[in-house]
């Protein structure tokens, strides 16, 4: 990846969204992690935070997916689904992760966000849910807050 450099890296990911400073962190995150951790990736939330572009979200997908870690990552449709649905209510994606790891299982944990997540871009998408295609429907409490 270092090698590769900024605009090498910015081939690949144009499409994607704010790609100049994501191509600039994948270069800096390369070079952190061939220095200091030896080419390895950090099995530690306060690790992989201190990398740059990782945040909170991030390094829980890292956690849970690299590592097997019962953590779950919020993004905004998790926050949403667990909102709409009364699953956990909060007023914070900080929030809702908290409550999430309380009520959520052991087993579940490590696809929880995964599931959610896809449920949410799907099926209970921002503007005008599928409602009529969700097998949770019956045990959603969103329309119950809209009528």
């Amino acid at each position: 990846m270092i090698n590769l450099g900024i605009q090498g890296i910015t081939d690949y990911i144009q499409p994607l969204g704010l790609f100049n400073n994501k191509a600039k962190n994948i270069v800096q995150t390369s070079q952190i992690l061939l220095q200091k951790y030896r080419g390895k990736v950090p099995a530690s939330l306060t690790a992989l935070k201190s990398l740059p572009g990782v945040g909170q979200k991030t390094a829980n997908v890292v956690l849970n997916i690299a590592f097997g870690q019962t953590t779950i990552a919020v993004d905004t449709h998790v926050f949403r689904v667990c909102n709409r649905t009364g699953f956990v209510e909060s007023n914070t994606i900080e929030q809702t992760e908290k409550k999430l790891l309380k009520v959520t299982p052991e087993k579940f944990k490590i696809n929880c966000h995964n599931w959610l997540m896809l449920h949410g871009r799907y099926i209970c998408i921002a503007r005008k849910p599928k409602c009529s295609s969700c097998l949770i429907e019956d045990l959603c409490e969103y329309n119950n807050k809209f009528k």
